[in-house]
């Protein structure tokens, strides 16, 4: 096996390597120069466009169509994308492998995925006036340069909202690029312009010129860190300074008359210049390397490195990583070097083995450890195996070693090698592996419809993998060939028992097909119904929708449902359907008496519940600010009810309702006061308060109160008015209907203990009341004499004595009661 050091080439103090990935990468007839070429990170898709500027051999009327091509690394086509909306100004990716398209008019396509499916939204802001010159991308949006020198800005494909960067001065824009949100200060976006001889810097609230007069620039490129900015002039020099233009790193002059055709970053320490076949590596302090190819050459700038595109092959230029520079480089004598070196003597069974391992045995751990972590950046398997039995070797020698490290890089080149495989095509390196994350990996893959590797891979590392099997079910229901009942009974058979499936999701991308019975069969397996329902109102079954919604039991989801319905239908026809579900009858009323009255009207008049919606008119009448308008709600109640014969209670007291409000309606407009809304209690008590009390006896005639009830609001109403004449009178009556004990307990409360002791005589005639109650009866009127003979009569001497003791020695009754004592005790 060929050293791997042999395609190293030293740049300043550090070493670079070229990779080769993959060869014979495109068709030797596609003329690569004349095509856009964009690639995506982390190893991602290359999206192919023929440059409009450029002239083309004709090759017939089909091949002259144009298209959108996505392609692997390895050049297997993934999609063609046809393309007939206009002029390609910019053509790019975002960090999750979406493919963006953005033409002339401002117009902006996002493929979501690599199978042509995309949202669309528009940039505005003079987008369409001006048209749009050029795009620059970063992870999560893109900047747009308008023909007047304006920029629009989208921070997110998500919500898009194109905004208006600050305007940057007029004049020609030789070139362009900008500094990703993540790596400024003001957490915006910020765009570099070179304009004349200098560089404006523009953001959402400013332009600044940064003031230099070494331009100007026909490439301008960011590092992948934010910090740093190449610059090329056309009198053929590369400068590199900080982000900030405060300093000034390093000049580099290619001596080249020809502008070159790109320039990228090589991670964050080396700047790469490509011509038509000619790159360059440019270092630190001027020191530079060379590579040629025998066609155009395209570069895709990466995290940790640039991938280098030409008809025949697919290259990685990358640092040589410190791990792999400390084993590897020549002449090196690292614990790490010395291990490896040891494995290749066991396998040629010298007992130079055992000495070199006990030669660095103080420092076996470490050289453990960095043979582990440079087989994760080797691309070679044999280097890989390499350096894992170094490994392997060295921590069997050892007494004590965590493995974890060992086992997880096994499993990661395990997969890594999987995915780089040319079939599939995703030459991820170890550093972009760890930046993408598995979960993201997986969905590329997904994407591509790797369904199987994605599965494996997904169990090799204890990963989820719903998403898989429902986007392969998904992908069948959209271009599966068989009748509907096969596929819904291979997708059925095929997820079963797995955990975490979506059947909602596959049924919508049935529906999406027009496949409306597959997907309803299919949401016949989805088991939550708060999934199922909303498709299957968008899918028109509403009446299906609405069972599930009912079985659920979820209440929130039956008014989703409803409601939706009744925006929907026409009113009669909502009643049809919920007339036979009891559950949505009983919510729509419950939700109507509250909010819509006139619903409610409705729906007891389609039930023929007359009762209930005469209730309605009844409750819409006492809430009726004038009478005039109760008594037309009373008579619509009374003519809802008019046709039936099992109502006549119920309009007698419609009837005695109208009535009490025409009475009312005159007392208000001769009384100067408010009756309307009152009982008839409350009437009466209130004319009887007045001093009306004929009126209030009309009114006990009219509505045939009761004699008692009568006498008792008679009572409450004169005890409220502290009408104690008129009571004194009541108390020469004979007799009273309620008994005079409520004439004693009122008037008593009411503080006139005079005339409460009036009744107590009339009490004690008319009615069997004890000695004690009498007794309490005098004492609460003050009446303790009073009380005293009652204890006499009695012949209560306890009573007596307490009597005496609580009017006081020496007073005037505290004598009459010794002396109606005394009586007592003599007998």
């Amino acid at each position: 096996m060929a050293n791997p050091t042999a395609d190293w080439e030293k740049v300043g103090d550090k070493y670079y390597r070229k990779i080769q990935l993959y060869t014979a990468v495109f068709d030797q007839d596609l003329e690569l120069e004349n095509y856009i070429v964009t690639g995506c990170s982390y190893g991602g898709a290359i999206a192919l466009y023929r440059d409009e500027s450029k002239l083309h051999s004709f090759r017939g009327t089909q091949a002259s169509k144009s298209s959108i091509d996505l392609y692997s690394c390895a050049g297997k086509l993934i999609r063609r994308i046809n393309w007939d909306k206009g002029s390609i100004k910019g053509l790019g990716w975002s960090e999750d492998e979406r493919l963006i398209v953005v033409t002339s008019d401002g117009t902006v396509r996002c493929y979501y995925d690599l199978q042509g499916d995309f949202t669309q939204f528009s940039l505005g802001n003079g987008a369409e006036e001006y048209g749009v010159q050029a795009c620059r991308f970063y992870g999560t949006g893109f900047v747009a340069l308008l023909s007047n020198n304006h920029l629009i800005s989208v921070a997110r494909y998500e919500e898009p909202r194109p905004k208006l960067l600050a305007i940057p001065p007029e004049g020609e824009v030789h070139s362009w690029t900008l500094i990703p949100p993540a790596y400024t200060l003001s957490r915006s976006v910020e765009v570099l312009m070179s304009i004349a001889d200098t560089i404006h810097v523009v953001d959402a609230t400013e332009s600044e010129d940064r003031l230099l007069d070494i331009g100007p620039f026909t490439h301008i490129s960011v590092s992948p860190n934010g910090k740093f900015v190449a610059l090329y002039t056309e009198s053929g020099k590369a400068y590199v300074i900080t982000s900030d233009f405060q300093n000034r790193l390093s000049e580099h002059d290619s001596r080249s008359k020809i502008p070159p055709k790109d320039v990228q970053w090589c991670g964050n320490d080396a700047v790469v210049i490509a011509w038509e076949d000619e790159v360059h590596i440019i270092g630190p302090n001027n020191a530079a390397a060379k590579y040629f190819y025998d066609g155009r050459v395209h570069l895709i700038a990466d995290h940790d490195g640039v991938r280098l595109i030409t008809n025949d092959v697919c290259d990685f230029l990358q640092k040589v990583p410190e791990v792999t520079d400390e084993v590897f480089r020549f002449g090196t004598e690292s614990p790490a070097s010395v291990l490896l070196d040891a494995v290749e003597q066991l396998e040629n069974q010298s007992p130079k083995a055992d000495d070199n391992i006990q030669l660095i045995r103080p420092n076996l751990v470490e050289a453990v450890d960095t043979c582990v972590k440079a087989a994760g950046h080797e691309f070679s398997i044999h280097w890989q195996k390499q350096l894992l039995k170094a490994a392997s070797f060295g921590k069997s020698v050892l007494d004590i070693y965590n493995s974890d490290d060992f086992v997880d890089m096994c499993e990661t080149l395990r997969v890594l090698n999987a995915v780089r495989f040319y079939e599939i095509g995703i030459p991820l390196s170890y550093d972009q592996f760890l930046r993408l994350t598995p979960e993201n990996l997986v969905r590329r893959l997904i994407n591509r419809r790797e369904y199987l590797l994605a599965l494996r891979i997904s169990s090799y590392l204890r990963l989820p993998t719903d998403r898989i099997y429902v986007h392969w079910a998904s992908q069948k229901v959209r271009v599966g060939s068989e009748d509907e009942d096969t596929i819904c009974r291979l997708i059925v058979e095929k997820l079963a028992g797995k955990r975490g499936i979506s059947f909602e999701e596959i049924a919508r991308a049935a529906y999406d097909e027009g496949r409306g019975r597959l997907a309803t069969e299919l949401l016949n397996h989805e088991p939550r119904a708060g999934k199922q329902v909303p498709l299957l109102l968008n899918m028109e079954e509403d009446e299906i929708a609405l069972d599930k919604a009912i079985e659920s039991g979820d209440s929130d989801l039956i008014f989703f449902v409803l409601l939706h319905l009744k925006k929907k239908l026409p009113l009669a026809s909502f009643f049809r359907v919920i007339n036979t579900r009891p559950t949505a009858t009983a919510l729509i009323e419950s939700s109507a008496q509250a909010d819509d009255p006139e619903l409610l009207k409705d729906l007891y008049y389609q039930d023929d519940r007359r009762v209930d919606g005469a209730n309605v008119f009844v409750r819409e009448a006492l809430k009726q600010p004038d009478s005039r308008t109760a008594i037309d709600k009373l008579g619509l109640a009374a003519k809802l009810l008019s046709d039936s014969k099992d109502t006549a209670f119920e309009q007698k007291a419609l009837q005695e309702a109208s009535s009490l409000l025409k009475m009312q309606e005159v007392f208000d407009r001769d009384l100067t006061e408010t009756f309307t809304g009152l009982s008839v209690n409350e009437t009466m008590f209130k004319l009887v308060k007045l001093g009306y009390s004929s009126r209030a006896k009309k009114i006990q005639n009219e509505f045939k109160v009761p004699e008692r009830i009568a006498w008792w609001i008679r009572l409450r109403a004169l005890v409220s008015k502290r009408d104690w004449a008129e009571l004194e009178d009541i108390s020469k009556t004979r007799r009273s209907p309620i008994g005079w004990e409520p004439f004693h307990t009122l008037i008593l409360t009411a503080g006139n203990t005079k005339l409460a002791a009036l009744f107590i005589p009339k009490i004690i005639a008319t009615s069997s009341v004890e000695s004690s109650e009498i007794i309490s009866m005098w004492e609460k009127c003050g009446m303790r004499v009073k009380a005293a003979e009652e204890a006499v009569r009695t012949k209560d001497v306890e009573t007596l004595d307490r009597l005496r003791l609580a009017a006081g020695a020496g007073s005037v009754e505290a004598r009459e009661i010794e002396r109606l004592g005394a009586g007592l005790k003599r007998t």
